[in-house]
């Protein structure tokens, strides 16, 4: 096993779940260096990784050359800034989605990654988790024939307390949900369609978070946030000062190939999971419950009437951690492409034209559905990174 790899994590909130993935000292990794703008979380990050370097600053972790690689789960406004001032400084890095909250900020990241040679990694952890997977595989394989339509509906249970608490629910931060929630989804559905949107058009609205009691600016989140929960929607209190995201939203889309997708998103239902549909020329399948142990179901004969059953059903595989073992797995393949390059699951690519989509989505809604064209990438800039990216090898000698 070759040294570890030093792991530098900037913005340990709620996605420190990634610094726990990457932290195994011994075994390829560890987490020696952490950035975050809270005190509270520094101190607790020194206890909780032994690290060597713990400051308030990202720039003074990038240039400490003890660290091979970064990963950043920052808030979504500040992606484009801190990931370009890890590209300049030559450090891989690892950004969570969405890539940024705009397709022109992502394309900033993507040529600065571009001129500087320095590897960028997406992580857009759904491309690894066991439903998507199955799914993927089922239609490469061509078990429903060509996919011709993508129906995908997220119900977001937890909606009030995870996205209107905080930053998120404030646009200039986000752009809107639409961009910042969905581009998973909206990233799955280029996987599973096989191409990326070119027109789109939506509709949305603040359906009931809109007139919930808020807290006053500075006002720090409630005790037990995100680990006590009320019910239903409307009991919700101590919502961010700013709200002026939807929490609705409906979102039609025609790809480049030629396939049609519609996907919904509500961040006051009863359950939480994502529910996917695609039909093919020779069948249709889909998704109950999108977690280890549940069922992808597929229909590919006919035609008949109700069959809730469906042909065949296929199983989630089991696996154990967070998302469904989809961080450890997205770690495991970032920290392979920091070592040696090649070929990733995720992609760059699909990360800005996911944005990009959402964004435009997003300025239709906010203009009564009126359609909108989604940029499409530099040419050249797309072939950079679906070529896998030219080599750069890690910062110090393995």
């Amino acid at each position: 096993m070759a040294a570890d790899l030093g792991i530098g994590v900037i913005g340990l909130g709620l996605r420190g779940n990634l610094a726990d993935a990457a932290h195994r000292p011994g075994r390829g990794s560890a987490v020696t260096a952490v950035a975050d703008l809270d005190p509270g979380v520094r101190r607790r990050a020194a206890a909780r990784f032994g690290a060597r370097l713990v400051t308030g600053d990202h720039r003074q972790l990038l240039a400490d050359d003890r660290v091979d690689a970064v990963i950043v789960a920052t808030p979504d406004d500040t992606h484009e800034r801190i990931a370009c001032d890890a590209l300049v400084a030559g450090c891989p890095v690892y950004v969570e989605k969405p890539l940024g909250i705009t397709a022109e900020s992502c394309d900033t990241i993507l040529r600065t990654a571009r001129r500087t040679g320095t590897r960028l990694y997406v992580g857009h952890n759904m491309r690894h988790m066991g439903v998507v997977r199955l799914m993927h595989r089922l239609i490469a394989r061509g078990d429903i024939g060509e996919p011709k339509m993508v129906w995908t509906r997220h119900f977001v249970s937890y909606g009030g307390d995870y996205y209107f608490k905080d930053w998120h629910a404030d646009r200039r931060r986000t752009t809107g949900l639409l961009l910042q929630k969905a581009a998973h989804d909206i990233d799955v559905i280029h996987l599973l369609a096989g191409g990326y949107t070119r027109r789109v058009n939506a509709l949305g609205d603040l359906l009931v978070y809109g007139d919930l009691p808020r807290r006053a600016p500075g006002t720090p989140r409630p005790d037990g946030w995100l680990r006590e929960y009320d019910w239903p929607p409307t009991a919700r209190r101590d919502l961010h000062h700013v709200v002026d995201v939807e929490d609705a939203s409906v979102m039609n889309m025609q790809l480049d190939n030629g396939v049609l997708a519609a996907y919904q998103q509500c961040h006051f239902t009863p359950d939480y999971w994502r529910n996917h549909t695609v039909i093919g020329t020779e069948g249709r399948l889909e998704n109950f419950g999108d977690g280890p142990g549940d069922i992808v179901r597929v229909w590919n004969t006919g035609p008949t009437g109700y069959r809730p059953e469906g042909d065949v059903t296929h199983r989630v595989p089991e696996a154990g951690g967070s998302h469904g073992g989809a961080d450890a797995r997205i770690i495991d393949e970032f920290l392979r492409f920091v070592r040696e390059g090649g070929a990733t699951d995720t992609s760059p690519v699909s990360a800005r034209m996911s944005v990009a989509a959402g964004e435009a989505a997003t300025r239709s809604l906010r203009s009564g559905g009126v359609p909108y064209e989604v940029p499409p990438l530099d040419g050249e800039l797309r072939g950079y990174f679906e070529r896998g990216q030219e080599p750069s090898p890690p910062r110090r000698r393995q």
